[in-house]
């Protein structure tokens, strides 16, 4: 793992363990739940068939690559 990342969980730890400010507390604590919730909950059901849609048509091979997508849209880039 990055050693930079490391360094950052450390002193939020440190942060962390001197905090006092319960409403702090409560939102971060409330961060931490939304990033428990599976995104697949949080979209709409339009979004969701998009998805599902794009599975289904790799799944059966209905793919274009990259490259010849970037030489359709090569002049907008």
């Amino acid at each position: 793992m990055d050693l930079s990342l490391e360094n950052k969980k450390i002193e939020l730890i440190q942060w962390l363990s001197t905090l006092n400010d319960k409403s702090l507390i409560d939102k971060l604590m409330k961060l931490r739940e939304k990033e428990k919730t599976d995104w697949w909950n949080e979209i709409s059901l339009e979004e969701k068939k998009s998805i599902e849609k794009g599975i289904q048509d790799a799944d059966n091979g209905k793919l274009t690559s990259h490259s010849s997508v970037k030489d359709i849209y090569e002049k907008w880039l």
